[in-house]
């Protein structure tokens, strides 16, 4: 198993009132599966891909990635385990307003002190393969929602991070190029990449292997669609 949570929660405090977002929650991804989260709004989606992905600590419960015991993690060894290990794609994009796409791909990169040469070579060489070539030195404003996105996956994918988080990736983006965005993320699971995907579209939620809905802060359904076949519950 790629990732493991054992009876994990997420509990904080909202005005004085005690919200439970996650409840015991246990889950296992493989390497190589594309999962999709879907729920309504407070289900715990959102709190299930922050947890899982280290940008929160769990209040109480085991996560694993890689068969190691992840969650005890301090705050340095959390933003090195995502550096080194793990990819985020957000809505909002969350790129430097005022940098080269170049430069926001090669990031990541910086943090891990790879040399500039290096950094250059490599991000200009994932620009290129999200379609990006002739949009190297363009800033955000100059490019496109969509562009923009591919940019973030390229940067995602930049350190070769054995996991990708995907947080609504086609919320913010209009139809053609949402569908963009949904082939791109589908080529790179074919391609052997570990993806968990928030979403609260239903057809992007299609171009997953795998589909499990929160409500409550709680698992309500985990179904597995495999190719050519009918989908069937997944042991928890």
């Amino acid at each position: 198993m790629l990732l493991t949570l054992e009876n994990v929660s997420k509990h904080y405090t909202l005005g004085g009132v005690l919200v439970q977002a996650l409840h015991e929650v246990s889950l296992t991804i493989d390497r190589g599966e594309f999962v999709a989260i879907m729920g309504p709004s407070g289900s715990g989606k959102s709190t299930f891909l922050q947890v899982a992905s280290t940008l929160a600590v769990p209040t109480s419960g085991l996560i694993k990635l890689n068969d190691r015991e992840v969650s005890s993690y301090n705050e340095i060894e959390r933003a090195h385990l995502r550096n080194k290990s793990i990819g985020f794609v957000f809505q909002q994009f969350n790129l430097l307003p005022r940098t080269s796409a170049l430069a926001n791909v090669e990031l990541p990169l910086v943090y891990a002190k790879v040399t500039a040469n290096e950094r250059t070579a490599r991000a200009r060489t994932m620009l290129e393969r999200v379609g990006l070539a002739d949009r190297l030195q363009n800033t955000p404003a100059q490019l496109s929602g969509g562009q923009q996105q591919r940019v973030a996956i390229a940067r995602a994918l930049i350190n070769d991070p054995d996991i990708i988080f995907a947080d609504e990736p086609t919320g913010n983006l209009d139809t053609k190029s949402g569908d963009d965005i949904k082939q791109l993320l589908a080529q790179l699971h074919q391609e052997g990449r570990t993806i968990i995907m928030v979403t609260h579209e239903a057809d992007v939620a299609k171009i997953a292997e795998r589909l499990i809905v929160f409500r409550d802060g709680r698992i309500l359904s985990n179904t597995k669609h495999p190719r050519g076949g009918t989908k069937k519950q997944v042991e928890k």
